[in-house]
C-alpha cells in the first residue's frame, strides 16, 4: 500500500517551459521531519506504488498525479490543473 505524502514546497529549474522547472518535491513525514526528493524519484515511487501525494489549495486535498506532456515527457501535476502544473509551481521553494 502507498504511503501518502504531502507535497509543501518545490525547487525549480531557471526553464521556461513549466513541464522541466520543478526539479525537487519537499515535504514533512509523520515525525515532522523535512523530506526533499527529486521529481524523478517521486514519479518512479508513483508509478511503482509506494507513494502518493497530494497538496491543499484552500479547504481541499488535491492529489498529484503522473502526467506526459505531448513530446513523451513525464512531469508531476495536480488532477486539478490542466496541462500545465500550476498548483505545483505556486507552492513556495524549498530550502
Amino acid at each position: 500500500m502507498a504511503v501518502k505524502y504531502q507535497i509543501l514546497c518545490v525547487k525549480k529549474s531557471d526553464r521556461f517551459n513549466p513541464h522541466e522547472r520543478i526539479t525537487h518535491v519537499g515535504g514533512r513525514n509523520a515525525g515532522g521531519a523535512s523530506w526533499l526528493i527529486t521529481q524523478q524519484d517521486a514519479i518512479q515511487g508513483i508509478e511503482n506504488g509506494k507513494w502518493q501525494f497530494y497538496v491543499i489549495r484552500g479547504y481541499d486535498s488535491v492529489d498529484v498525479v503522473v502526467a506526459t506532456s505531448r513530446y513523451g515527457y513525464k512531469y508531476l501535476k495536480t488532477v486539478a490543473d490542466g496541462e500545465q502544473p500550476n498548483n505545483l509551481l505556486s507552492l513556495p521553494e524549498c530550502r
